[in-house]
């Protein structure tokens, strides 16, 4: 098969060819259809996140089973499916309560393990783990739901506890930052999205932005600015990017009793940011990590993608090939990559 692979961080991914993967005997082989560029990618390719190498990046995939192990009980050659970026065990503690995003033996495809950016990937603890597609969620659709959209989803509806009317400030409109203004928004929540592109706001109020501010180097204007445009603070803030500056920004954007989520990785300096404690106390603010969502939870955000009230369609910026993908990877990093979300159809 062929597939897109880095030997070292920072190297030029190169697409080669490679063996079939084998099936594995609770897991299935599924030809990838269409797998999204995510900047997890980009932060594991470039060392911020280390991986086994060499590696096949990608780990937001739909696509159809190919090959099922002989332990699987739910699946069949042909299922149309997605899974979670997480990939759980299935079988310890964690898993069986429900919580597989966050299972101690989890696997991660395109960072423990061959990801998508393939036509075919392996996928372990099957019965756990795939998500069945409804007909009406076409592939490219729900590649950008497995690692940005799921995680907004959660981080809103799980941790934020999001309501209609209450302000949500969204602070970074990449891919996670656009899909939860559109969940807040669907949810009948008033959103303002910061962020310091002009195209990514403009796209953020296509999909459901009612306020947009540019984001100022100047922290303190920024959480300013949010509180003023509010009347006292956003009920929920979300940092999107994962820097001490959006962290930062996004707590102090809070109303009293209001609940930051943090979406945005914290990777290498900006792992240990240092958050105004002093307020959380005596605002009784609640700060919540997300980690993307278990399957069992998918069928809430299918449902609504199905009957049109979710569009992740709409995020997609632009498809590409697998030749392409590799340029589309390494550009991440730079002014070079466009808005919205883009996909990789093998």
């Amino acid at each position: 098969m062929r597939a897109v692979v880095y030997d070292a961080y920072g190297a030029t991914p190169e697409v080669c060819e490679m063996a079939e993967p084998s099936c594995p005997a609770d897991g299935v082989v599924v030809r990838v259809e269409a797998t999204g560029v995510c900047r997890s990618d980009w932060h594991a390719w470039r060392g911020h996140d280390p991986v086994p190498l060499p590696m096949v990046p990608g780990h937001e995939l739909a696509g159809h089973v190919v090959a099922v192990g002989g332990e699987v009980r739910r699946w069949q050659v042909g299922d149309r499916v997605t899974v979670p970026f997480v990939v759980g065990c299935g079988r310890c503690p964690v898993c069986s309560g429900g919580d597989a995003q966050v299972c101690p033996h989890q696997e991660q495809p395109g960072f423990t393990m061959p990801g998508s950016f393939a036509e075919l990937v392996a996928l372990p603890a099957a019965d756990a783990n795939l998500v069945a597609l409804p007909e009406e969620v076409d592939m490219v659709s729900a590649a950008a739901l497995g690692c940005r959209f799921a995680t907004a989803y959660r981080a809103l509806h799980a941790h934020g506890r999001v309501r209609a009317d209450e302000w949500v400030a969204v602070h970074g409109c990449g891919g996670v930052g656009l899909s939860a203004v559109m969940v807040a928004a669907a949810a009948g929540a008033r959103v303002v999205a910061v962020d310091v592109r002009a195209d990514a706001l403009e796209l953020a109020r296509r999909v459901g932005a009612e306020a947009t501010l540019g984001a100022d180097p100047d922290l303190g204007v920024t959480s300013e600015a949010v509180r003023d445009l509010t009347d006292g603070g956003a009920h929920v803030s979300l940092d999107a990017v994962g820097s001490r500056t959006t962290a930062e920004a996004s707590v102090r954007s809070l109303r009293r009793r209001g609940r930051h989520v943090q979406a945005g990785l914290l990777l290498g300096a900006d792992s240990s940011p240092v958050l105004p404690m002093d307020r959380v106390v005596a605002w009784e603010l609640s700060l919540h990590g997300t980690h993307g969502m278990a399957a069992h939870e998918y069928p809430p955000m299918l449902a609504a993608v199905a009957e049109g009230i979710l569009r992740p369609d709409l995020l997609v910026g632009r498809t590409v090939t697998l030749d392409e993908a590799p340029g589309a990877l390494t550009s991440l990093g730079t002014d070079r990559s466009p808005a919205g979300i883009t996909v990789v159809q093998p």
